[in-house]
């Protein structure tokens, strides 16, 4: 999905919110809107989803199977939980059986199944966002757009929805999404672009920052993107501290992370790991294998709540 040149104004006079945004949006890529309140990023949001036409420039390339998550979700509709999910299953091209039954299984997922036959004009705030983030995911989309999309869930609803979109990034979806806690999906996210003064501009690269390419865009100064190329970790790593040289030459990266649980088999990259303070754990993993090992983290149940993620510091192998 490509924004060439987009502008968007309220009115044929009116100010201009947005200015000359030029935005790619590819698929299988998580991408994260920074800025400030009245910036413009709901906006932008909005033209991402196709809720709002732009008043300039052209948007191309958007999937024909596209969700959306609004700041307010509008719970004074005549609808059930159960009955507005089957509702949007059916605009989003499901069979009413299939669209009963993902609707059931997503209210399930976040804790709301309690809540299926209740109007919404009944439902608290965060039942309420609940169900706006179910309609969005019950359809498998190719691109979800979620502004504002965990506040007002409860913990383990925001670690669901971490994992959801970890999960929709894996199987080659594109996410896009606004949140005010910058540790949301820390060092997850494949680019991030910051509005400000109607502008839209990739983050700027902090000299920390470990690059992977042309068309990518690090996320600031303590974070990584993935992709370059390194040496796999020697087989049966698992020591409890380790240096970036553990692995050769290549660059490689840090995530500390706590809250979840290790699994059964070997991580992706086999990463060192090294316990820390309250739980915590920091893994070190050769760079190109940080985004497979953070999309396990994330899609894991339970969830690993992501603190860090850092370039590995190197340093000379003692003999």
């Amino acid at each position: 999905m490509n924004l060439s040149g987009v502008g968007r104004r309220y009115g044929l006079t009116g100010p201009w919110v947005l200015r000359d945004v030029d935005l790619d949006v590819p698929a299988g890529t998580l991408v994260r809107v920074e800025g400030a309140n009245g910036s413009g990023k709901s906006t932008l949001l909005r033209l991402v989803a196709g809720i709002d036409a732009p008043s300039a420039g052209r948007i191309t390339g958007r999937p024909p199977r596209t969700a959306y998550v609004p700041e307010r979700f509008p719970a004074a509709l005549p609808f059930t939980a159960s009955a507005y999910l089957l509702h949007l299953g059916r605009v989003h091209g499901l069979g009413r059986r299939e669209a009963a039954a993902r609707a059931a299984a997503w209210l399930e997922r976040f804790g709301a199944g309690a809540h299926a036959r209740t109007p919404l004009a009944e439902l608290s705030k965060g039942t309420g966002q609940k169900v706006a983030v179910a309609q969005a995911l019950m359809a498998d989309p190719d691109l979800l757009v979620l502004d504002e999309a965990w506040t007002g869930l409860d913990a383990a609803a925001r670690a669901e929805l971490d994992r959801a979109v970890g999960e929709r990034v894996a199987a080659g979806g594109a996410v896009v999404f606004v949140d005010h806690d910058p540790r949301r999906l820390a060092g997850a996210a494949d680019a991030v672009h910051a509005v400000s003064g109607g502008r839209v501009a990739p983050r700027a690269t902090g000299p920390d920052s470990v690059l992977v390419g042309p068309d990518t865009f690090p996320t600031g100064p303590d974070s990584v993107l993935v992709g370059l190329t390194a040496p796999d970790a020697p087989d049966g790593l698992t020591g409890h501290t380790a240096r970036s040289d553990t692995y050769g030459s290549g660059p490689s990266v840090r995530v500390t992370a706590s809250g979840g649980r290790l699994p059964d088999g070997p991580l992706p990259g086999r990463p060192a790991r090294e316990d820390g303070p309250g739980g915590s754990v920091t893994f070190t993993v050769p760079a190109a294998h940080s985004d497979a090992l953070l999309r396990e983290l994330l899609t894991s149940t339970p969830a690993w709540h992501i603190h860090r993620v850092d370039p590995a510091t190197t340093t000379s192998r003692t003999p």
